[in-house]
């Protein structure tokens, strides 16, 4: 093939070219080749008068086998203090990170928490951020400052160190639904202030309307089950006992409170 190493038949083609007299150009185009690599292989090879198709052949394979390494034995894949494959554990910060970037996260914030996340202290500097995401101090400082005004990661300064870590709380998710919640609620009253301005009888006074107590209950749904959850888990943190075997709706104290999904 154009390209590849010259076959044994090619090198035949050669040698019988060149007893004829053909130039180089024209014994390449018989074979589909460049000029070029006929002339190094006769020049390798004897040279016009001295060509011979079977030496050359053989002192090719030579060549080729002298020039390959020989194989080396797969080095053991590195592990972490806990004995996990930390390509694993990158796959998954990747995939993790994947994920966020979905919720709507910005691509470097979501690298910031998918790191965080897989770290076991839930922490890291930002100079060991730097390092592992492999990216300036000051993405990290943007990612960081973001992720702070989402309360998704706090600071804390290490005990008698000059650096600060940032740090992923227990409770982040809890006080993330918050975070939702609230802004469900000045969703809520907006709409609630346009059905009054547009007229609470008009089309669009009455979808307006309808959006608000939509979003009033689900905000409010969404702190009971929130503080709910948070209780549970805290009481069972680490021991399993936070999965029970019922169903999530049954244990949501709005529906035992109420039975139902009204929403007046």
């Amino acid at each position: 093939m154009p390209g590849g190493r010259l076959s044994h038949q090619e090198r035949r083609s050669i040698a019988e070219g060149l007893a004829e007299g053909l130039a180089y150009a024209e014994i390449a185009r018989g074979l589909d080749r460049p000029t070029s690599t006929i002339t190094r292989e006769v020049t390798r090879n004897g040279g016009p008068t001295g060509y011979r198709a079977d030496r050359a052949h053989r002192a090719t394979e030579r060549r080729a086998r002298r020039r390959t390494p020989a194989p080396t034995p797969a080095p053991p894949p590195e592990t972490d203090a806990h004995g996990r494959d930390r390509e694993v554990v990158r796959d998954f910060e990747e995939q993790f990170t994947a994920l966020l970037v979905q919720t709507g996260l910005p691509r470097m914030a979501a690298r910031l928490l998918g790191c965080l996340y897989a770290a076991d202290t839930g922490s890291r500097t930002a100079a060991e951020l730097v390092q592992r995401l492999r990216v300036s101090p000051a993405s990290i400082s943007l990612a960081v400052h973001y992720l702070e005004e989402q309360e998704l990661i706090r600071r804390e300064r290490d005990p008698g160190k000059r650096h600060e870590r940032y740090v992923i709380d227990d409770d982040v998710w809890f006080r993330a639904m918050l975070a939702s919640a609230n802004t469900n609620a000045l969703l809520a009253e907006a709409a609630h202030q346009g059905a009054r301005t547009l007229g609470a009888t008009t089309p669009a006074g009455i979808r307006l309307a309808d959006m608000g107590r939509f979003l009033t209950h689900v905000g409010q749904d969404l702190v009971t089950s929130a503080e709910h959850w948070r209780e549970v888990f805290s009481a069972g943190a680490g021991s399993g006992t936070a999965d029970r075997p019922q169903r999530a709706q049954d244990r949501h104290p709005a529906n035992k409170a109420n039975g139902g999904n009204d929403l007046d």
